[in-house]
């Protein structure tokens, strides 16, 4: 039977949980907010302290370093592109159908959720260091590589390697993505890009059934 005093402990240990998730929760909430407001480059750990009113130790408690933030906004920005993602291929049987209807996905996911998609890109194509540290990010590989892994097995070279395949297929529409965000336009001209993506996906889905 519990003691008084177990019972006590034991609620005081949960404020104390609910308390610092609710810190962390804050500090992820003004990071946000300026970088909607001012863009990754204004973000600083002593600009988050002073805008929730604690100490600079205080988000060190909760976050090693400014890094550790944008890590964990990565994660939010995987998470909500595979989600994105998952919906439209579920619209589609066919492996084939299912590429393509995630490239358009993906294609509006950027241009909707761009300081996401900045931050998630701001180095350029993630290494395989970053992939085992956002399960969020392997999830989004997995989730391109089943349909393409698919159509090779039914193709006359069933061996060719479908990580290869990912690769080409993710390297070409983040390069249309970040073509069309260099120029400063939220999109350029949509229909030629979706005639672009189109042509990519017709040549790449057939690459993979021959």
């Amino acid at each position: 039977m519990l003691t008084l005093l177990t019972i006590l402990t034991m609620g005081i240990a949960e404020r104390k949980i609910r308390q610092k998730e609710s810190v962390r929760c804050s500090i992820l909430g003004e990071a946000r907010k300026i970088v909607e407001q001012e863009g990754w480059q204004a973000l600083s750990i002593r600009r988050i302290a002073e805008a929730i009113e604690y100490s600079v130790p205080v988000i060190y408690d909760h976050f090693a370093n400014k890094e550790a933030i944008m890590l964990e906004f990565t994660r939010e920005g995987y998470g909500l592109l595979v989600e994105e993602l998952t919906k439209a291929k579920d619209q589609h049987p066919d492996p084939a159908a299912q590429i393509e209807a995630m490239a358009y996905a993906y294609w509006e996911f950027a241009f909707n959720n761009k300081a996401y998609y900045q931050l998630m890109y701001g180095l350029g194509m993630p290494s395989c260091d970053t992939v085992r540290q956002i399960n969020e990010l392997q999830a989004f590989s997995e989730l391109i590589q089943a349909p393409i892994t698919q159509l090779l097995s039914r193709s006359s070279k069933p061996d060719t390697n479908p990580f290869l395949k990912l690769h080409t297929f993710w390297s070409m529409l983040h390069g249309l993505v970040s073509i069309n965000m260099m120029s400063g336009t939220t999109g350029g001209n949509e229909a030629l890009n979706r005639q672009i993506i189109r042509d990519f996906i017709e040549g790449f889905t057939g690459s993979l059934r021959t």
